[in-house]
């Protein structure tokens, strides 16, 4: 690959000559003897491989390029994505009443507050469901026609009938109650005959079953709160109208145990 071209007594001149080089021999005895190296078969190789490592250079310079790139819009987009995500999450929640109080739990949203109430506990027609009406309502226009059938709700809770762990002073008082909004989560459910939500379940507050009396029209069950407390300092008065008893357990179709004869009820209204 490497040709020696005499050259004694003449140098190498013009564009022929351009990949040769002139290397002297015997130089330190002054002679004039030198060799011509073609390289240009070398030039060729190191062209190529210069050109080679220049494109594997640029090649790798590129990928990090790109990757670096990817990566970046794909950090962007998972922060979108994320931030989307539990914006759309802030939009969603449940609701529930708790029965008893006019305030939330920390973390819950108050919707609003006002009284429990109902229809009579003696009437035979109308609702039985209780209702948690707001202290401010946008009332209707006055009518003659006889059909009451909402009155405010009462704690019939007085000396034997007081569950115990609940306020003594509660008895005629009227029933407070708030319409309470949960953030991030998608269900809830009142669990009667516990205390304490089952697991991956968050206790939203807990106490007492209660509803009408055994000898009055059937209502609802609703669960009142444990810290239960009267609506206003209104001196206690037997106005009646909805009424909130603690119920016991009868034994028999209802298995004893698991269940306790005569018992209080307990009751837990759970999220998720």
């Amino acid at each position: 690959m490497v040709g020696l071209l005499p050259s004694l007594g003449s140098e190498c001149k013009g564009d022929s000559c351009r990949d040769v080089i002139s290397m002297p021999l015997l130089d330190d005895m002054k002679a004039t003897l030198k060799a011509d190296l073609d390289v240009t078969n070398m030039n060729n190789h190191l062209k190529a491989y210069i050109e080679q490592q220049v494109q594997k250079g640029v090649e790798t310079a590129m990928k990090d390029v790109m990757r670096q790139l990817i990566d970046n819009k794909l950090e962007e987009a998972n922060a979108t994505i994320e931030a989307t995500i539990l914006t759309e999450l802030e939009r969603y929640g449940i609701t529930y009443v708790r029965w008893g109080r006019k305030s939330c739990y920390d973390g819950a949203e108050l919707v609003y507050t006002g009284q429990a109430g109902g229809n009579r506990y003696n009437y035979n027609g109308g609702g039985v469901n209780y209702l948690c009406l707001p202290n401010d309502p946008e009332n209707g226009e006055h009518q003659s026609y006889n059909n009451p059938q909402l009155f405010g709700a009462e704690y019939e809770i007085i000396a034997d009938w007081n569950p115990r762990g609940m306020s003594g002073i509660l008895g005629n008082r009227e029933v407070p109650c708030a319409v309470c909004h949960r953030k991030r989560r998608s269900s809830v459910i009142t669990i009667p005959g516990r205390k304490t939500c089952y697991k991956d379940w968050n206790v939203e507050y807990n106490g007492y079953l209660m509803a009408s009396h055994i000898n009055y029209k059937r209502t609802d069950y609703a669960c009142i709160d444990v810290h239960a407390e009267p609506f206003d300092n209104k001196s206690a008065t037997d106005e009646n109208g909805a009424l909130f008893y603690p119920i016991r357990t009868s034994c028999g179709s209802l298995r004893c145990p698991p269940y306790k004869a005569d018992a209080d009820v307990l009751c837990v209204l759970c999220t998720k």
